[in-house]
C-alpha cells in the first residue's frame, strides 16, 4: 500500500487523469441531455452516474498489476506473502475508488442537480459500489496481467462479475433517490455485502496459486 501511495503521490498523472475523465464525461452529459430545460429524469440520472463510476473504476484499477514489471513482481515474491499483496492492492484500490466516487458524485450533483432524498443511504451505496468494484476488478486485473492482451481480457472477465453487482447498486441507489423506506433496500444491501465478502475470500484463497505462476 505504501509503495502504491508513494508512486501515486509522485506521479499524480493517474489520479489527475481519472479526475479529468470524470469531469469531461459529466460536462458532456450536461451538454447532451439539455439540462438547461431540466429534462433529465431521476432513473436516467442514476443510471448515467453508475455508468461513469463503472468506467472510472475499470480505468483506475486496471493498472493494479499491469503496471508492475516482472522484475518488481519477482522482488515482491521474495519479500512478501501473496495474501499480503492482494489484500494491499484491494485496500488501496478501495480507497482510490472511494475518493473518485465521492468526487464524481459531488461534481455530478453540482452540474446536473441533486435529486437524492436519502443522502446517507445513497452514500452507503457508493461505498458498497467502491468496495465491490475494487475487490472484483483487482483480482481480475491480476488474472488478466498474466495474458498478452490484458486490457481486452479484463473487460471480458469483469463483465459477468460486475453486471449483477451493478444491478443491485442501481436498485439500491434508486430507492435512496426516491426517499423510500430503508428496509426496502435491505435485500440489495445484504446481497452486496455477501458478494464483497465472497470476492475477498476467493481472492485471498486463490491468489497464491496465481502468484506462483
Amino acid at each position: 500500500m505504501q509503495k502504491d501511495l508513494v508512486l501515486e503521490w509522485r506521479q499524480k498523472y493517474a489520479f489527475n487523469g481519472m479526475l479529468l475523465y470524470v469531469g469531461s464525461v459529466v460536462f458532456v452529459c450536461y451538454l447532451s441531455f439539455g439540462l438547461r430545460s431540466n429534462v433529465l429524469v431521476v432513473p436516467v440520472w442514476n443510471a448515467v452516474l453508475w455508468i461513469i463510476l463503472l468506467f472510472t473504476s475499470v480505468n483506475a484499477i486496471a493498472k493494479s498489476f499491469m503496471q508492475e514489471n516482472r522484475g518488481r513482481l519477482l522482488y515482491f515474491y521474495s519479500i512478501v506473502s501473496p495474501q499480503g499483496v492482494i489484500l494491499a492492492k484491494i485496500v488501496y484500490n478501495t480507497l482510490l475508488m472511494l475518493v473518485l466516487a465521492l468526487m464524481c458524485f459531488l461534481f455530478y450533483a453540482l452540474v446536473l442537480g441533486n435529486p437524492v432524498q436519502d443522502v446517507p443511504m445513497f452514500l452507503l451505496s457508493l461505498l458498497l459500489g467502491a468496495i465491490g468494484f475494487s475487490t472484483s476488478l483487482t483480482m481480475i486485473s491480476g488474472i488478466a496481467s498474466k495474458a498478452a492482451n490484458s486490457s481486452t481480457l479484463m473487460a471480458v472477465l469483469s463483465f459477468p462479475v460486475i453486471v449483477p453487482m451493478l444491478l443491485m447498486l442501481i436498485k439500491m441507489s434508486k430507492n435512496a433517490l426516491d426517499g423510500l423506506d430503508r428496509s426496502l433496500s435491505l435485500d440489495e444491501l445484504l446481497t452486496l455485502l455477501a458478494i464483497n465478502m465472497i470476492v475477498v475470500t476467493v481472492s485471498y484463497i486463490l491468489f497464491p496459486y496465481l502468484w506462483r505462476s
